[in-house]
């Protein structure tokens, strides 16, 4: 007689944060073993200067609604029980994602392409632009929709405004600022807060204001860098994600500077955009913890 086909399976990550204290792994465990749950992998820490526990988890459980709502039920309760924030995704469920870029398009064309080979596992719905469509006639967008939107100071307000309802009727989950050079409102950097990313083009703290790489190349830098952040009301000051340097020599011109520059904004964008979805990254305060691979 042959054996019994295998239950389908559904894989989630599960994050949490809650105070420290004896017991929690063994009661995540206990919950998931009693759900039938397979542990794949495991990841935690313990900041002893806050007492803050984090924790993210991969595994497996039957797939069904039942058992979705049983392990809901059950992680709703360990909540309770260590005054727990916590998350839970499917692994394989892409990141609705609205990317917003400006003139500089090299974010951008980087991303899509991760995305297109399966590195990124973003759902790409919108992108949005303060400059045209004929300003990205090179780059195959794929069907993804565009908006042009301007802004000026003028229209500034009523633009957010159109950025907002393109968020919330997409279903975005994540926002990215792929070099996109206009700043945000206190406003809107609030309502986004969690889950907008921007790459900025220093090693944070660093040169501000224009031209920063003629900057860093006026005072003779060894080293230029790109930091990825989230995005809050304080400019440039958002809990830092992923960050990475190259080394300059005084053979390099500003142009050796940009263009490696551009190198290493996309790599850290895409790491950055990488642990968000693969639900990596988790808040703390004006820092993040971030469980790399």
């Amino acid at each position: 007689m042959a054996d019994p086909a295998p239950c389908p399976r559904l894989s989630y990550v599960l994050t949490l944060s809650c105070p420290n204290r004896p017991g929690i792994v063994a009661a995540i465990s206990q919950a998931l073993f009693e759900l039938d749950g397979d542990i794949a992998g495991a990841q935690q820490f313990d900041e002893r200067e806050s007492r803050i526990f984090f924790m993210r988890v991969v595994f497996s459980v039957p797939a069904g609604d039942v058992a979705r709502a049983a392990l809901e039920q059950a992680l709703a309760a360990l909540a309770a029980r260590f005054d727990m924030h916590w998350s839970l995704r499917e692994s394989l469920q892409p990141t609705r994602t609205v990317i917003m870029v400006s003139r500089f398009d090299h974010c951008l064309v980087d991303l899509l392409y991760r995305w297109r080979i399966g590195e990124l596992a973003i759902a790409p719905v919108a992108i949005i632009a303060n400059h045209p469509r004929e300003t990205y006639a090179h780059i195959d967008l794929d069907g993804i929709p565009f908006h042009y939107l301007p802004v000026t100071a003028a229209t500034k307000a009523a633009q957010e405004a159109r950025m907002a309802e393109i968020v919330r009727g997409t279903g975005a989950e994540l926002v990215v600022l792929a070099r996109y050079m206009q700043i945000l409102s206190d406003s809107m950097s609030a309502w986004l807060a969690g889950r907008c990313i921007n790459i900025h083009h220093s090693f944070l703290p660093g040169f501000k204001g224009a031209r920063p790489y003629h900057q860093a190349f006026a005072r003779g830098v060894k080293l230029i860098g790109a930091t990825a952040h989230f995005v809050t009301p304080d400019l440039d000051e958002g809990p830092i994600i992923e960050q990475d340097v190259e080394r300059i020599t005084h053979a390099d011109t500003p142009d050796d500077l940009i263009r490696k520059g551009r190198d290493i904004e996309r790599r850290v964008l895409a790491r950055a955009v990488r642990y968000f979805t693969e639900c990596r990254v988790i808040p703390n305060g004006r820092k993040t913890i971030v469980f790399n691979p």
